[in-house]
């Protein structure tokens, strides 16, 4: 079956939720996924993780060749579970379904839906941030009141988008990509002359386990946050559209500027440990401390608009995500109600929590890294064993091949990640010291792979490797039922 070219309709509201697309709706190729996940990768923010890197005592070539590793290895792993979406043409948290069981797959999805939601409150927060300090730059004032206004507009355009949904999405995606590229290679030969090679190239290497950490860092900041997402978009594809084409895409979307923005944040701040330790506090407020007056507001534009690429992505799949868990309200109002949830998150944030920003984010960052992880490997496993293209009603009935519960994808997501979270640090927040009861086989919580945030790769293994073992079986018997 054919399927002509569908122009996107921005202003129309998306009525799609957690059903299969639509023969008739699915529409476009492949390479338009490069739009929003390139949107949604292009932030500033990305310049900060070459900063956060050095954190570890990592050399300049070291965080080279971490972020090659962690920002490309996680960009495959989102684009091959993309893979999913063109092949049910449902939301990611539904296509779940066949791993965990209809209702065994809440487990997952609200772990998805929790991501989503945090890293929508981040995004606005920064946004707010980063105007609080241009506009204390430009001598325009600044402190609560900007904040505040900030992310009043920030809110509004995020929760305009993913209100109206898919079409909507795509379409401003397009629009920030090149806006985005325009503004940030201007901001990179604006700033480029405080860069001191001398003082990069002489930064100190760090050991084996501070490398792994910094590779770490990179997947849980950049691909390996967007793979419970990472069929949402491509779930309105043909179905015929090529397999590798949907992972290639992907993949370069969410790798291509981060590895570049990464890698410029390390030129600055290993230049600069005043830099450096300012961005740790507000991570894109600082970076605007290097510019000449009259490119601050554009600098502000490309920054917000690359936090709104991404929270509009966030706010479209957590909504989906909360839908997956059997809320009974329609998509837009899934959308809406995560949109009041990212207020109040980010009102916190911004106004009533203490101490480093960093601190906040990393903390955030492992703490759910670790069952994502799992559940990305068993999700990879699922996929390499399935032959056979989803069954559409099964996603939707306990009663069906995929049954209500899949006890071994289960345990397997509960094993990875109480392992994960006994092998990471996180000293980051009081009431997350629990966390690394089992260092003590790594030399402690004060040993050299104290923060090096083992446990999400540990999780994702254990979650591929458990999924295979304990469910081949199960997944053959459920192909030859419909052979």
């Amino acid at each position: 079956m054919t399927h002509p070219e569908q122009p996107l309709e921005p202003t129309r509201v998306e009525l799609n939720g957690t059903n299969v697309i639509a023969e008739d709706e699915r529409k476009g190729t492949p390479r338009d996924l490069f739009w929003p996940w390139t949107a949604a990768s292009i932030s500033v923010f990305g310049v900060s993780y070459g900063s956060f890197a050095l954190d570890y005592g990592v050399s300049w070539w070291q965080v080279v060749l971490a972020a090659i590793v962690g920002v490309v290895g996680s960009g495959v792993l989102a684009g091959l579970i993309a893979i999913a979406g063109k092949r049910g043409s449902a939301p990611t948290l539904v296509l779940s379904r066949a791993s965990f069981g209809v209702t065994g797959n809440k487990l997952p999805a609200a772990v998805s839906w929790l991501l989503s939601v945090g890293w929508e409150i981040v995004l606005v927060s920064l946004a707010a941030l980063a105007t609080g300090t241009v506009f204390e730059e430009l001598g325009w004032g600044g402190g609560d009141a900007t904040k505040a206004v900030a992310l009043a507009v920030v809110v509004a355009l995020v929760i305009a988008g993913g209100v109206l949904g898919y079409d909507a999405v795509m379409r401003i995606q397009t629009f920030i990509t090149y806006v985005g590229i325009i503004l940030t290679v201007i901001y990179v030969v604006l700033v480029i002359d405080t860069v001191d090679l001398d003082a990069v190239t002489s930064l100190s290497n760090g050991g084996f386990p501070a490398v792994v950490g910094v590779v770490i860092l990179m997947m849980t900041a950049t691909g390996l946050g967007w793979v419970n997402a990472a069929a949402d978009y491509s779930r309105y594809l043909p179905r015929s559209s090529s397999g590798a084409g949907v992972a290639g895409w992907t993949a370069l979307g969410l790798s291509a500027a981060p590895l570049v923005l990464i890698l410029f944040g390390l030129l600055l701040a290993g230049s600069d440990p005043a830099l450096k330790d300012a961005i740790g506090a507000n991570p894109i407020g600082a970076l605007a401390t290097l510019l000449p007056t009259w490119f601050l507001i554009p600098f502000v534009v490309v920054a917000v608009l690359g936090l709104v690429a991404g929270a509009l992505l966030d706010i479209y799949s957590s909504g989906l995500s909360l839908l997956s868990l059997g809320l009974p309200v329609s998509r837009p109002v899934a959308a809406a109600i995560d949109g009041v949830i990212m207020v109040i998150g980010s009102v916190l944030v911004l106004f009533v929590a203490t101490g480093s920003f960093f601190d906040q984010f990393q903390g955030f960052l492992i703490t759910l890294g670790v069952p994502i992880a799992a559940w990305a490997g068993i999700m990879l496993a699922d996929l390499l064993l399935r032959r056979r293209d989803f069954d559409d009603l099964a996603l939707f009935d306990p009663a069906g091949r995929y049954g209500a519960f899949r006890w071994g994808a289960i345990g397997t997501l509960v094993v990875g990640t109480v392992v994960g979270w006994g092998l990471v640090t996180n000293t980051y927040a009081g009431w997350l010291d629990w966390q690394g009861y089992f260092m003590g086989v790594l030399g402690g919580k004060e040993g050299d792979w104290a923060f090096a945030s083992l446990g999400v790769l540990v999780a994702l293994v254990i979650g591929f490797l458990g999924y295979l073992l304990l469910e081949r079986r199960a997944v053959r018997r459920q192909e030859e039922r419909v052979a």
